[in-house]
């Protein structure tokens, strides 16, 4: 979200693997530990889809949100949600009984029912998607950067099957833009 601002800013990496995120000095950046967080102003600000909302509204010369009081700005709400609410923690399931947990923790069942939700999600956004190449009217929007980044993760557990063609065609297009390009390589 930043590079598509193109605004400055620093970056501080966390590594996760040495334990960064539970130094006391993070854990006032943020609460639990988790990724993403900003200090913005002073202040504190975690959970990407609050973090990049805010930074739409911060820099509205940027036209990354839609105006206020539209249905188009219920759109972007909508589908900023859909993708935090209804696909992401599909994908973090799979993600914990795949990857993270220990082997005895794991659960194959558990990955069955994420993957079989995503799915079904997923084709409301199939659906959403067809013919267009934005999630919110046409033109690029913050809601599509969450989105992407979902995407993202999404590919990264093989979740998205030859049977979501727009959905892969959107992930590809979005992910193609420079700031994308900039921010998925470090």
């Amino acid at each position: 979200m930043l590079e598509e601002l193109g605004i400055p800013y620093d970056l501080s990496p966390v590594d996760m693997l040495k334990g960064e995120h539970k130094h006391p000095d993070y854990l006032k950046v943020h609460p639990l530990g988790a990724l993403p967080a900003i200090e913005d102003d002073g202040g504190p600000l975690f959970e990407s889809a609050a973090i990049i909302m805010q930074l739409a509204d911060k820099y509205p010369e940027k036209k990354l949100a839609p105006p206020v009081g539209t249905y188009e700005r219920g759109e972007y709400y909508q589908w900023i949600l859909f993708a935090m609410t209804e696909m992401e923690p599909q994908l973090v399931t799979i993600a914990q009984h795949t990857r993270f947990l220990p082997e005895a923790e794991r659960s194959t069942a558990a990955v069955t029912r994420a993957s079989k939700r995503f799915q079904t999600v997923a084709a409301v956004l199939e659906a959403r998607l067809k013919g267009r190449d934005f999630i919110v009217g046409n033109t690029f929007s913050a809601a599509d950067v969450v989105l992407g980044g979902v995407l993202y993760f999404a590919s990264l557990m093989e979740q998205l099957h030859d049977d979501l063609p727009a959905l892969k065609a959107y992930r590809a297009h979005v992910l193609e833009r420079p700031g994308a390009k900039t921010g998925y390589r470090g």
